[in-house]
């Protein structure tokens, strides 16, 4: 009788997780090029993500951008459908190029943490 392999055994084949990027550009600073440009957080987000590919990590079909938006309170398109997507199980990472993209709220920064983890964990 054959028994299945244990659970994190070498033989079981890991889950790949979706990885949400998240980028946030309030303004243009031609002194800080990865923060002034959705663009070159995308690519440095996709460079991380493609680093974790050991890790069965891959990038959701579409980053979600804030161009535009203050990062004063949680009330930005992007993000709102971001963590709808996380509520409805569709990603499972997200990858931010700096945690200030997020928020500059320390409290919206611990919710939206909060969050985070427990999706780590699932």
């Amino acid at each position: 009788m054959e028994h299945p392999p244990a659970k994190n055994s070498p033989t079981e084949t890991p889950a790949t997780r979706c990885c949400a990027i998240y980028a946030r550009a309030s303004v243009e600073d031609p002194s800080d090029p990865v923060l002034s440009s959705g663009l070159a957080q995308t690519e440095a987000c996709e460079a991380f993500i493609a680093s974790q590919k050991h890790e069965r990590w891959l990038a959701a079909e579409f980053t979600y951008e804030d161009a535009g938006y203050s990062g004063r309170d949680l009330n930005r398109p992007a993000l709102q459908r971001l963590l709808q997507d996380i509520e409805s199980d569709q990603i499972q990472i997200v990858v931010v190029p700096r945690l200030d993209r997020l928020s500059r709220r320390l409290v919206d920064f611990t919710l939206l943490n909060s969050l985070f983890e427990l999706i780590w964990k699932e």
